[in-house]
């Protein structure tokens, strides 16, 4: 069956923004959920401008909201040390009430990395980093006890506790695109995968059928992961045009069509949207 999301990155807007149209959805039920991203510079002009926190922005909408599931895409690995996303992970599931994803991504925007010192690497160091941070993350949530000893992180006996409403733990999101690296992580450990603005179906296809052939690699159920992809939605666009954009990605195979927004943002726009999506 298909779903809908929205999406609101936190930049150029103000709390009270995201909030209105956040609780709007709430009401709505042909949105299923609702996410924001991680990042600490915006990612559209101006570049100078202001963006909220994500982690904090999360846990306020998880006790504002009652329905939606809620989730950023995604969280980079080399902003926090993978104990400290674990244990953020599981306070914001309880305080949610079993509805929060884990969105987990290797990092990719050098200039807000290098203005506060948190070194990226380069792509192989980032996706070595990013798999031993997965298994760390995935173990915390899951067992008593992690032992781990990587090239990137030590774990001795580490516990994490208490465990998250969801079980064994919250589903884990991995966004991106790549496909030797990123899209074999999503096939070894992701629950859902997510692509951000694919150009046609075509374009999400060619890769979902490199996630395929991972998934055949390692033994895993293609069936087990959920797919989205990620569609643009301004204050300027057609209700009923943006509806009817979503649906040959949904005949492709895509389970969730993400709508992510452009400031202004108007909890005016929710209704017209999914009265459109409604009609399919």
């Amino acid at each position: 069956m298909a779903e809908y999301g929205i999406k609101t990155p936190p930049q150029h807007g103000t709390w009270d923004d995201f909030l209105s149209v956040w609780l709007e959805a709430d009401d709505i039920e042909v949105f299923s959920s609702a996410w924001t991203m991680d990042h600490f510079y915006p990612l559209t002009p101006p570049m100078d401008g202001e963006i909220l926190e994500s982690w904090s922005m999360l846990a306020a909408l998880a006790q504002a909201t009652k329905r939606l599931r809620l989730g950023s895409m995604v969280n980079g690995m080399h902003y926090r040390h993978p104990a400290v996303t674990a244990n953020m992970a599981v306070t914001t599931d309880l305080i949610s009430g079993g509805r929060f994803s884990l969105g987990l991504g290797a990092g990719w925007f050098e200039p807000e990395s290098d203005a506060y010192g948190m070194p990226l690497g380069t792509l192989t160091e980032r996706f070595d980093r990013f798999d031993e941070g997965v298994q760390i993350i995935i173990s915390l949530l899951e067992n008593e006890l992690t032992t781990f000893n990587g090239e990137y992180y030590d774990m001795v006996e580490a516990r994490c506790e208490p465990k998250s409403a969801q079980q064994p733990r919250p589903p884990i999101v991995i966004g991106g695109k790549g496909p030797k690296r990123t899209l074999r992580s999503v096939a070894r450990w992701a629950d859902h995968w997510d692509m951000t603005f694919p150009a046609n179906p075509e374009a999400w296809s060619v890769l979902n059928e490199v996630l395929l052939a991972h998934c055949d690699d390692v033994g895993r159920e293609p069936s087990e992961i959920i797919r989205s992809v990620h569609v643009g939605w301004t204050v300027d666009d057609d209700p009923a045009e943006r509806a009817a954009f979503a649906q040959p990605f949904l005949e492709a195979g895509v389970d969730l069509v993400i709508y992510s927004m452009r400031g202004p943002y108007l909890a005016s726009q929710v209704e017209p949207l999914a009265v459109e999506l409604a009609k399919y």
